[in-house]
C-alpha cells in the first residue's frame, strides 16, 4: 500500500490550480473533427481573464476542429497531479484578440504572433474543471461546473 499525502481541501485545490494556470506554459489540447476523429496536441498558453489563450496556424487540425465544433478538453500536469478542463473554444484572428490578452501571451511566452496572417489565437472558456492528485482526492475533484467555480 502506498503512503499518500492527505487529500487537499477544495479551497487548496483551487489555489493550486490557479497557480498552475499562471505558471505552467504548456498543455495538452484534445479536439475532435466533425466525424469524431480525435486529435491531441501540445500547445503553449497564457491564463488571462479567466480564459486560456493559445496560438497555432489556422490550417492546423486543432484550429480547424475548434472552428468546426467549438469544444475541447485541456489537460495540465501528470498522472499524479491532474487538471482536466472541458472548455468552449473559439478561434480568433490576431487583430481581433483584445490587446491585453495578446500582450499577456507575448509577455509570458516570449513570442508574439500578431501580424502573422497564417496564425490564429485559440481562446478557451472553461466550463468544467477537475483536479486531483491521488485516489483520495477523486471525491470532490469537480472544482468548476457550468463555468462557475464551486469553491
Amino acid at each position: 500500500m502506498t503512503n499518500m499525502p492527505p487529500a487537499r481541501s477544495a479551497g487548496q485545490r483551487k489555489s493550486d490550480v490557479l497557480e498552475r494556470l499562471e505558471k505552467d506554459q504548456d498543455a495538452w489540447v484534445s479536439t475532435a473533427d466533425r466525424d469524431g476523429g480525435p486529435l491531441l496536441a501540445p500547445l503553449s498558453f497564457v491564463w488571462h481573464d479567466g480564459t486560456l489563450v493559445m496560438c497555432t496556424r489556422a490550417t492546423n487540425r486543432t484550429a480547424r476542429n475548434l472552428a468546426a465544433n467549438g469544444e475541447a478538453r485541456i489537460a495540465l500536469g501528470h498522472t499524479r497531479d491532474v487538471i482536466l478542463i472541458d472548455a468552449d473554444a473559439e478561434t480568433v484572428a490576431g487583430a481581433d484578440l483584445p490587446a491585453a490578452a495578446a500582450d499577456a501571451f507575448a509577455a509570458k511566452l516570449a513570442w508574439d504572433p500578431r501580424g502573422r496572417d497564417a496564425w490564429v489565437y485559440l481562446r478557451f472558456r472553461p466550463r468544467r474543471l477537475l483536479a486531483w492528485r491521488e485516489e483520495n482526492e477523486l471525491e470532490g475533484r469537480e472544482l468548476m461546473k457550468d463555468g462557475a467555480w464551486r469553491v
